[in-house]
């Protein structure tokens, strides 16, 4: 079974991203910023991370860099799910090494798709 690391400051927000991956069989962590995901990386490697972007502390642009440049977990796909929805910040989270990009509000079978996707090429890699 796969693990999920669900990165949001906003509760609401990573309780409806980390029920709908339950709901599919995934296992969840959750971490309210980037500073707690550190953490939580520091000794574990998720198969995949979930990461807003707007975070207080550690945003998610910031978490990204560091997951990406870090040679324990530079291979974990990040997927930002943000409402920063403009092209420039599409354009950022993927310079960050962002693996893909979805705005809030998301709708839940293209997240499950996504998520479904990355983990998939994660496990052929």
């Amino acid at each position: 079974m796969s693990t999920v690391l669900v990165v949001d400051d906003s509760h609401t927000a990573r309780e409806m991203v980390a029920k709908l991956l339950k709901q599919n069989g995934l296992d969840v962590i959750e971490a309210s910023d980037g500073l707690e995901a550190k953490e939580y990386l520091a000794t574990s490697t998720p198969d995949l991370v979930v990461t807003d972007v707007v975070m207080p502390r550690m945003n998610g642009y910031e978490l990204c860099r560091w997951i990406k440049s870090d040679p324990k977990t530079q291979h974990t796909p990040v997927l930002m799910c943000t409402s920063k929805n403009q092209e420039f910040d599409r354009y950022w989270g993927t310079k960050q090494g962002a693996d893909a990009y979805i705005t809030k509000p998301f709708h839940p079978p293209e997240m499950l798709k996504t998520v479904k996707q990355l983990l998939r090429q994660a496990q052929s890699t």
